[in-house]
């Protein structure tokens, strides 16, 4: 009767244990954490960086992958855009209607440009000084094919006015909806304190 339990008992694992072979080639990897911070792609003024420890462990086809790099993409290009102080871009980028919160709105929901347009004219298109733009740890939605979530920690750096050199973090999550084949922001919510810079 014992023999008989053990083998019952063994078969499942048996199963398992083929199956994971099977499928996996024998391989983990997926639970492999590492403390440090890898470099993935860089621009001029914006860079992502990714925990090892953010990455995503299931397993994503590769329409799903490629298009997790593009919402990565718009969302470099956006920030790349209010760091040159570019209304113009920015504007193509966000739905005349885009709603905020963030620190300058003194916790208000904003709608549409002009809010953001007043910024861009009396600060950072007349920043002459480098900025640039860390992207931390994304985290993207896919909801649909229309539809995208990021969120992820901004980190910019910049010289203030004196010459000294800072550091502001922001915490972001950007709302991306696809248009006639165009991505653009229909929300965002900023956290942290009101910049002297680019939101």
């Amino acid at each position: 009767m014992l023999l008989v339990l053990t083998v019952l008992t063994l078969i499942p694992c048996l199963f398992l244990l083929t199956w994971y072979f099977f499928f996996t080639g024998g391989k983990s990897g997926g639970n492999k954490k590492n403390d440090g911070v890898k470099k993935r792609k860089s621009s001029s003024s914006v860079q992502l960086m990714e925990s090892s420890e953010s990455t995503n462990t299931t397993i994503e086809d590769e329409d799903t992958k490629v298009r997790k790099q593009e919402i990565i993409k718009v969302t470099e290009q956006l920030i790349e855009a209010i760091s040159n102080g570019d209304f113009e871009s920015y504007t193509k980028m966000c739905d005349p209607g885009m709603t905020a919160f963030e620190p300058e709105a003194l916790g208000n929901l904003v709608e549409g440009l002009d809010f953001h347009r007043f910024y861009f004219e009396n600060l950072w298109s007349r920043n002459s000084k480098p900025v640039h733009t860390t992207i931390l740890n994304p985290h993207i939605h896919l909801m649909g094919d229309e539809s995208a979530c990021i969120a992820y920690i901004r980190i910019t750096q910049y010289v203030d006015t004196n010459g000294i050199p800072r550091t502001a973090q922001s915490e972001e999550t950007r709302i991306w909806h696809r248009r006639d084949g165009k991505w653009q922001i229909v929300h965002f919510h900023r956290s942290g304190a009101p910049s002297v810079l680019p939101h």
